[in-house]
């Protein structure tokens, strides 16, 4: 039996919160950056579809493999400065240099060279993205044993991790627009500067600010070369045993269901604005697509996730979670009715309903994922925040990877032709409008559906914890 990494506190100071949220918003800007940075390699490099598809598989694959390795590692760490600080500064440091590295592509180099110049530097990045997201997301789930101060401490990190959201849909306008860069290869080149330093140091901030005490001295499996080596099955077992919590099954496929079904139409949002409002004409679109991100994004700051933790305390996290997915549903009805040609504003009516689907889900999953690991604890004796956190995060990749398929795949099933305007295909537009629309809801109400039976109450939570401090004493 094994005590925690670090010393648990029931309250953890505002200041804690916000180093934890800043390393937040450095694990979304970068995803939410690369994601727009990544059209360039088509647009304006060239690369077919095939070096496209292998790009943007081959890193998920990747992680795949290391994620569940570097929270074996996280989690048995023996160092003066804690299990996690360590590999949280250096995964920043390689993002940030990775990140800068990566997009210096250039036009006049040959096809190939620029395909794996990019692909050899994005392994790395992503490399150091594992190095950091991993422990960052277990530190996160030791900070407190409350169960309220667990959903106040996502939802502080969620609220900084939003503006990312915010600020990121505008680096279309700028990347294009001629009074700022000459072309977009160019722009990318700069802006991956000016992205990379502040990322970075925001990465770095959990690691210098959160405090953790020394693990020299506990009881974990030994990190040696062998053991490192062979710790694949040891991994696979830790799997195993956690999806043998029934409540821990429930929270990563309502996640993937969600996360999936979301991203798999958000990757429609430009065609079905131009192309529904504004007959296929981008250049008349204006700001309109960069707004629905962004304003999307501001909803969920300053709406949705206080409500969400305020109902969590009040009514309890499911309870909660179901609220927040049924009013999403409602969301994405209206955006059905609201996108109407010629008065693109209306969009903006829905979009605070809509945004409490993805905008509630990872402030309630990642605490509930918290108060599962106490559950795990009990059962195991051992703490692995790592493990734990490496699978959830993996469902919520391999989502990722699914919704990209998917969103090609949809514009396939409508007959979507771009060379077309609204009035040629329109057909094709409205099918295309329907699923932006109802395929998430699909998703959410498979979720809710799992999730209808989730049954971690506050008095459950706190049995839990009452129990395991008992057998700590006992033990001494």
């Amino acid at each position: 039996m094994t005590d925690h990494a670090i010393q648990i506190h029931t309250k953890v100071p505002l200041g804690q919160k916000i180093a934890f949220g800043v390393g937040m918003f450095a694990n979304q800007m970068f995803p939410a950056i690369l994601g727009i940075f990544m059209v360039v390699l088509v647009q304006d490099l060239g690369f077919p579809n095939w070096m496209y598809s292998l790009i943007y598989l081959f890193p998920r694959i990747f992680d795949s493999i290391t994620d569940p390795i570097m929270g074996f590692i996280s989690d048995n760490t023996k160092s003066k400065w804690g299990r996690r600080r360590q590999y949280v500064l250096l995964g920043g440091l390689i993002m940030g240099v990775a990140y800068v590295f990566m997009w210096q592509l250039f036009k006049e180099d040959s096809l190939q060279y620029n395909f794996w110049y990019f692909f050899i530097w994005s392994i790395i990045f992503y490399l150091g993205l594992t190095f950091f997201s991993v422990p960052y997301v277990a530190m996160g789930y030791e900070m407190s044993d409350d169960f309220h101060e667990r959903t106040n401490i996502m939802a502080i990190a969620q609220w900084i991790g939003q503006w990312a959201w915010v600020i990121a849909p505008w680096f279309w306008v700028i990347m294009y627009d001629p009074e700022w860069f000459p072309s977009a290869d160019v722009a990318v080149r700069e802006l991956a500067i000016w992205v990379a330093i502040p990322c970075s140091i925001c990465a770095i901030v959990p690691a210098l600010f959160i405090k953790s005490k020394s693990t020299l001295n506990e009881d974990y499996e030994p990190l040696n070369a062998a053991n490192i080596g062979g710790s694949l099955v040891k991994i696979a077992q830790n799997f195993k045993e956690a999806f043998k919590i029934p409540e821990f099954r429930k929270i990563c496929f309502s996640t993937f269901f969600i996360y999936n079904a979301f991203f798999a139409v958000s990757s429609l949002t430009f065609f079905v604005i131009v192309y529904k409002l504004f007959n296929g004409d981008a250049e008349a679109s204006g700001i309109w697509v960069s707004l629905f991100g962004c304003l999307g994004a501001l909803g969920t700051t300053f709406i949705v996730i206080p409500i969400v933790a305020w109902m969590s305390k009040t009514m309890g996290k499911r309870k909660a979670f179901m609220i927040s997915q049924a009013i999403s549903i409602i969301g994405y009805i209206m955006m059905y009715f609201l996108f109407i040609p010629g008065k693109p504003w209306l969009y903006i009516i829905c979009l605070p309903f809509f945004s409490f689907g993805i905008g509630s889900l990872f402030t309630i999953m990642m605490s509930m994922t918290a108060d599962i690991i106490d559950i795990d604890e009990l059962n195991s004796g051992k703490r692995r925040e790592g493990v734990f956190g490496a699978i959830y995060w993996w469902m919520v990749k391999v989502g990722f990877a699914i919704a990209g398929g998917l969103g090609a795949a949809f514009l396939g099933v409508v007959g979507f032709d771009p060379d077309l305007t609204t009035l040629q295909q329109p057909d094709a537009i409205q099918g295309l409008h329907a699923i932006f629309c109802f395929f998430p809801v699909v998703g959410t109400l498979v979720a809710m559906y799992i999730m209808n039976s989730y049954d971690i109450t506050e008095e459950k939570a706190n049995a839990i914890r009452a129990k395991i401090e008992e057998r700590k004493v006992n033990n001494l």
